[in-house]
């Protein structure tokens, strides 16, 4: 099998050609057929996460390199260990990469994605830029229907992440259009399920023109510069006043959880989902006096990946933009992401 490896954080990746790995026990053996380059690629190739105030989380002990990265993942079966249960040679799914260790609570309830001692796919074990790919158990495959290939492997984690945060904002929305910050691959994605899930297009603040456009081309019903001074008063223009009812930011920078945050109508909720880094703070009294929520979303449990897959496969959610390219231009599309270069999502196929 041929992959592309992070050898040395921060360094171009490696090409390596090795033996298909022989499944074992319930494990079963996929051969790719697309794999996505997410944002959270580009901080786990470089090796750290920033926590603000010049402190960095290594990544070292989590990736334990060499490490063939990619969790977005779409293949077709090829080999069955002796235990394998629900699957069968030549079956095609998407492949639920968030796999924890099975037994601890988290896993036995239904939230393996919040596991402590996890064994995701390209990130603790080895993924997707590869043409082949090991996945512990037959469960972790998620049938596709008819979409495409290469927008099926985006629900791995761009879609299941943006599904999830969505859901989070359920009830906390105030009936009035949310709040997307970020409309990059993920922040699409959330524009995508904000429509299909709240039933309505939600507003998208974003400091990249062309990436506003993107929005507002891919359902937005507003698109608008942060930076502008004006920017929280066409917020609460297009609220009635208010402001609204929930705010998801895909970016996860102090700037655009400061913006989130005063975006927000009384009681409204900011969901944080960007790794983009730094530290955010805020009074403590405006909890209280403005009865204000942040949560965290990590990507999204089992469940929600089988809901989001029938919402998906019943043709209710609309593709986002792709650009697709081989799995030997790994490491340069991987580069065009650190740089803000891609718009969509971008996709490596065999």
């Amino acid at each position: 099998m041929k992959s592309y490896k992070v050898v040395e954080f921060g360094q171009p990746l490696q090409k390596v050609e090795e033996s298909n790995p022989a499944p074992q026990g319930a494990e079963v053996l996929v051969k790719v057929t697309a794999a996505g380059v997410c944002h959270s690629d580009v901080h786990l190739w470089e090796g750290f996460f920033d926590m603000g105030g010049g402190n960095k989380v290594s990544t070292q002990k989590t990736m334990n390199p060499p490490r063939t990265m990619g969790h977005e993942i779409v293949g077709e079966v090829v080999a069955l260990g002796p235990d394998v249960k629900g699957a069968k040679v030549g079956d095609k799914a998407v492949v639920y990469p968030w796999i924890g260790c099975g037994t601890c609570w988290y896993c036995t309830n239904g939230r393996e994605h919040l596991c402590p001692a996890p064994r995701a796919l390209g990130v603790n074990k080895d993924g997707g830029y590869a043409d082949h790919v090991l996945v512990p158990d037959a469960k972790y495959l998620y049938p596709y229907g008819d979409i495409p290939t290469d927008l099926a492997c985006l629900y791995a984690c761009s879609g299941i992440t943006a599904f999830s945060a969505v859901k989070k904002t359920v009830g906390e929305d105030g009936g009035k259009p949310i709040l997307v910050i970020g409309a990059g691959g993920v922040g699409l994605m959330g524009v995508k399920f904000a429509q299909s899930v709240l039933g309505r297009a939600p507003i998208v603040a974003d400091i990249d023109e062309g990436k506003r456009k993107l929005a507002l081309d891919n359902g937005a019903i507003a698109a608008i510069d942060p930076r502008d001074k004006d920017a929280r008063k066409k917020v609460f223009e297009l609220t009635d006043g208010t402001g609204v009812g929930a705010a998801i930011d895909f970016v996860g920078a102090d700037s655009t959880a400061q913006f989130g945050v005063k975006a927000l109508a009384r009681g409204g909720r900011l969901v944080v989902v960007g790794l983009f880094g730094g530290t955010f703070s805020l009074p403590m009294p405006m909890f209280a006096f403005t009865g204000c929520q942040i949560v965290g979303s990590v990507t999204g449990s089992p469940g929600e990946m089988k809901e989001m897959m029938d919402l998906v496969t019943a043709g209710k959610v609309t593709p986002v933009p792709i650009v697709t390219r081989k799995l030997d231009e790994a490491d340069a599309t991987l580069q065009e992401l650190r740089k803000g270069l891609i718009m969509g999502r971008a996709v490596l196929v065999p």
